[in-house]
This record gives C-alpha cells, sequence and structure tokens, in this order.
C-alpha cells in the first residue's frame, strides 16, 4: 500500500475523531460548570456524593470507562450493545472530561476574592447577574491555560476509541498496520494528531489574547 493511499484510507476516519472532540467539548465543557457547581454546594450530602463521583472519574482509567459505557449495559441488563457506537464513546468521553473541568472550574471561582461578591451584592446585583457578568468571566480568563491542556490531551485520547472498536483515525491506522506490518500508519497518525494540536494551540492562543483586557 502507498503512503498516499494509506492516507487516505486513514483521513476517512479523521471526521469521526473530530466527531469525539467536538461533541465531547460540547457536552463535557457546560456539564463539567454543573457538576463544579454541586461540588461546591452547601449541601453536605450533594457536594459528598458529588466528590465521590468525580474521584472514581478521575481515579480510573477512560479506557475503562469505555468499556463500561459500551458493554455494561449489555452485561448488566441484557440491553443491545449500540450499534452506532459514537453514542457511548462521546457518553463516557463527556462524562470523563466534565469530572476533570468540574474540579478546574471549582479552582477558579474559588480563586475569585469574596470581596467580589460582597461588592456585587451591595450594588444590587443577584446571585446570578453576579456569577454571570462578574465572576465567569474572570473564571474563564484565570482557568483558560488549564482548560487549553485538557483540551490537548482530548486530541490524543480519542485514539482510545479503539478500545471499542469505533472506526476512527487511530483504528483505521491500526488495522492497516496489522495487516501490512508496517509501523508507518502509526507514524501518519502521529503527524495527524499533531497538526490537530497545533491548530487547537493556536485557536486557544487567539482566544487567551482576545481576553487579555481582563488584566
Amino acid at each position: 500500500m502507498s503512503l498516499m493511499t494509506m492516507i487516505v484510507k486513514m483521513s476517512e476516519g479523521l471526521g469521526k475523531t473530530c466527531a469525539i472532540f467536538f461533541l465531547t467539548l460540547l457536552f463535557s465543557l457546560p456539564l463539567g460548570m454543573i457538576v463544579a457547581l454541586l461540588r461546591m454546594s452547601k449541601a453536605k450530602v450533594v457536594s459528598a456524593v458529588t466528590r465521590g463521583v468525580i474521584t472514581v472519574l478521575r481515579g480510573t482509567p477512560l479506557m475503562l470507562q469505555l468499556l463500561a459505557v459500551t458493554y455494561g449495559p449489555y452485561y448488566l441488563f441484557g440491553a443491545t450493545v449500540a450499534r452506532n457506537k459514537l453514542i457511548p464513546v462521546v457518553v463516557a468521553f463527556s462524562i470523563n472530561y466534565a469530572a476533570y473541568f468540574a474540579e478546574i472550574y471549582r479552582g477558579g471561582i474559588e480563586s475569585i476574592p469574596v470581596g467580589q461578591y460582597e461588592a456585587a451584592e451591595v450594588l444590587g446585583y443577584t446571585k446570578f447577574q453576579t456569577f454571570l457578568r462578574i465572576i465567569l468571566p474572570q473564571v474563564i480568563k484565570r482557568i483558560l491555560p488549564s482548560v487549553t491542556n485538557e483540551v490537548v490531551t482530548l486530541v490524543k485520547d480519542t485514539s482510545m476509541a479503539f478500545t471499542v472498536s469505533y472506526q476512527e483515525m487511530f483504528t483505521i491506522g491500526k488495522q492497516i498496520a496489522n495487516s501490512q506490518t508496517s509501523f508507518l500508519p502509526f507514524i501518519v497518525a502521529g503527524v495527524f494528531y499533531y497538526l490537530f494540536n497545533v491548530i487547537v494551540d493556536y485557536v486557544m492562543g487567539r482566544v487567551e489574547k482576545r481576553l487579555d483586557y481582563y488584566r
């Protein structure tokens, strides 16, 4: 198989890799904020349960979570394994990354001085207005480097989908490597992931510069 043919075949899975990436961000970023707020809840039971869930999600391999979400319903309840494996893959990725984003959000929120909340209350802001207009913009600015790091990691973690035989780019590359007895497909995959991360790093860098006015 020529190099060009190999690249074309692997690029067919690139769209599925991108789908995992963008859908995971779409669901995990807002879900992470919800989890962070539950983690910071004054209700001790809610906070403790949320903390326990975060600990489990961060303390177990993503690969194991992919297997649990994809095949768990079958072994536990006899349910049919999803034909479109993109659904369980995105569910597993979103839940896993929401746990990491939740801790990043929590760190950013707790870094805001209490005086800002008190000043907003004096000015007549409601708690929701205070969070949305005053706290959240500062939090976004502070946590952006950490979020960027997780987004870069997500690009590479999409390759974990091969665990459940989802035909994304790395899975196709692995199949070609096995059939051709060649390491070249892995090199091609590495170049794809590197270029993807270069684009991500550039975009996130531009966002950081746009937020410089918060200094």
